[in-house]
């Protein structure tokens, strides 16, 4: 997708637990009646939707969220309407964004202008390719991390896909709280992430090392 073609204003979907990255898919089950009619929008337009977490307030309002600022544009590229009415789509991140001003309008979902001047990165094909050995020793604490929380990733499957789709996939699937996803999701740049999940990896060890009690 060019810079030129994104759009201005789009519609949001505030989902608690759920962060998607650039270059990465996700499967999501739409059964709520106001998302219902947003994908049913979307298809009939660009296919584009915006993903956002609510931010974790004991005050926010659930049927009207506070939001995070930085979300991620997501575009549907595939459905399916399931006999009970639900749509099961597979979206992908494409760029991420920042909210600018919430527009209201006669539906029921909500859309805002939003602004992508910090991450038009996103939308380059990094040309790095990471071989197995590259990936072990970036994320050897990772890979223990996932292991101890008993996730399972298809690490030689990885050696597939290029630097940036490799870390922004291992972040979205990280045993990470989502506040640090978002920490994640919010650096800048490819080179900011690996340094973030350095930091967030060094504070699991630190709990590990503290909970270790010696008989």
């Amino acid at each position: 997708m060019k810079k030129d073609n994104l759009p201005k204003k789009i519609p949001v979907f505030p989902l608690s637990n759920f962060i998607i990255f650039p270059k990465t898919s996700v499967p999501l089950n739409i059964f709520e009646p106001r998302y219902i009619e947003m994908i049913n929008d979307c298809m009939k337009s660009n296919k584009l939707l915006g993903m956002i977490q609510p931010r974790d307030t004991e005050k926010n309002n659930r049927a009207n969220p506070t939001l995070h600022e930085v979300g991620c544009l997501g575009k549907i590229i595939s459905f399916t309407e399931s006999d009970d009415g639900r749509f099961l789509i597979e979206l992908k991140g494409m760029i991420r964004f920042n909210l600018v001003s919430e527009v209201f309008t006669k539906k029921k979902y909500r859309n805002f202008i939003v602004n992508y001047d910090d991450f038009y990165e996103d939308l380059i094909n990094q040309k790095e390719e990471i071989n197995f050995s590259d990936l072990e020793l970036i994320f050897k604490d990772l890979k223990t991390l996932f292991e101890r929380k008993g996730f399972i990733i298809n690490w030689k499957n990885l050696q597939r896909q290029s630097l940036d789709e490799a870390i922004n996939a291992l972040a979205m699937a990280s045993p990470f709280t989502l506040e640090e996803k978002q920490i994640l999701l919010e650096a800048k740049n490819l080179n900011a992430r690996k340094i973030k999940i350095s930091e967030i990896l060094t504070t699991y060890t630190l709990d590990q090392y503290n909970n270790t009690t010696i008989q």
